[in-house]
């Protein structure tokens, strides 16, 4: 568990031990999980936020923090590193940080372990009404927000764009997170902005209720191409009406979200915690509609790294077959 985990540990049993000393009653210090999210304006830190209230509700001795961050690749590192116990990841940067490709090329974190996979993100090339924007081809020459930096977003990003024979020394690439962009959009700082993430999502919501936007369509022959180089891509639809003033459905890139964490944790805690969420799942459900595909059945078909062995216990106790690819 991190220092900083460690400290809050430590900072919570001292206030535990000042109140059973000011109030005359025994007082039990919990253990404080760091879980590791994203932005505020996308989905990873509601769930994570959600997930949060589900452990301190649920698993006794425990509590639990949504922590802010750059999102998939930046929490691969804090697994690694022991600074977050619990991090939402896209498929994609989840597989690479285990084997040690792509953007953890010779850094590889094999210690990286899967509690199941919890919703599907959807690629959204947002951009307003009459910038001249409609299609991928028209990307060159134009200020793109590819994503924050360290974010599952950039790469999903970076991806697309190679697969489609463009590169960032065609456009003026600019790192935002969910709610820069959404700004930038509305300010006219850039012409266009990528973002993976569940749908809706609050930021493009937020500026579509200002905006009137359009999403970036993609064509079959860049969608296969996409999907040709990253295995982890498949097709799936943004309906329609789920952003103001985008009434038809879109087929856009998915890719699933991973939830994460080391194989050192114990098998009880990790036992515990996949245990809690599904039993309490309609719970994650009222904080975001895209825990809706947080099911078993999505786990085992959708988890791109092997399971922690207490994570299979539980999926095992409930009579579900966990493929031998899950297994350490």
């Amino acid at each position: 568990m991190s220092n900083s985990v460690n400290r809050r540990t430590f900072g919570l049993l001292g206030a535990a031990c000042a109140a059973a000393i000011g109030f005359g009653a025994p007082a039990m210090a919990q253990t404080q999980l760091s879980i590791a999210t994203g932005g505020t304006g996308g989905v990873y830190y509601p769930m994570g936020g959600g997930l949060a209230e589900i452990i301190n509700n649920h698993i006794e001795g425990y509590a639990a923090t949504a922590e802010v961050t750059g999102a998939s690749v930046e929490n691969m590192g804090l697994i690694a590193l022991g600074d977050a116990d619990l991090a939402i990841g896209l498929a994609d940067t989840v597989a690479q940080a285990y084997s040690g490709t792509g953007r953890f090329e010779g850094q590889e974190l094999s210690m990286i372990r899967g509690l199941g996979s919890l919703y599907a993100n959807m690629v959204q090339i947002v951009a307003l009404e009459g910038s001249g924007v409609t299609s991928l081809a028209d990307l060159p020459g134009k200020r793109v927000s590819v994503g924050a930096p360290g974010s599952g977003t950039e790469v999903n990003t970076n991806a697309i764009l190679e697969a489609n024979g463009i590169s960032y020394d065609d456009i003026e690439e600019q790192r935002l997170n969910f709610n820069e962009t959404a700004d930038a959009l509305a300010n006219g700082d850039i012409d266009v902005g990528f973002w993976s993430v569940g749908a809706p999502t609050s930021s493009i919501l937020n500026l579509a209720t200002t905006q009137d936007i359009t999403i970036i369509a993609l064509t079959e022959a860049e969608l296969d191409a996409a999907m040709a180089q990253h295995d982890t891509f498949a097709k799936t639809t943004l309906a329609g009406g789920t952003y103001n003033g985008v009434d038809e459905d879109i087929t856009v890139l998915g890719i699933p979200n991973v939830l994460t964490v080391s194989s050192e944790m114990s098998d009880d805690v990790a036992y515990a915690i996949t245990k809690a969420m599904y039993e309490n799942i309609e719970d994650l459900r009222a904080v975001h509609p895209a825990a809706r595909e947080t099911t078993v059945e999505f786990a085992l078909s959708a988890t791109p790294v092997p399971l922690h062995p207490g994570a299979i216990r539980y999926y095992e106790e409930i009579g579900s077959t966990v493929p031998d690819k899950l297994r350490p």
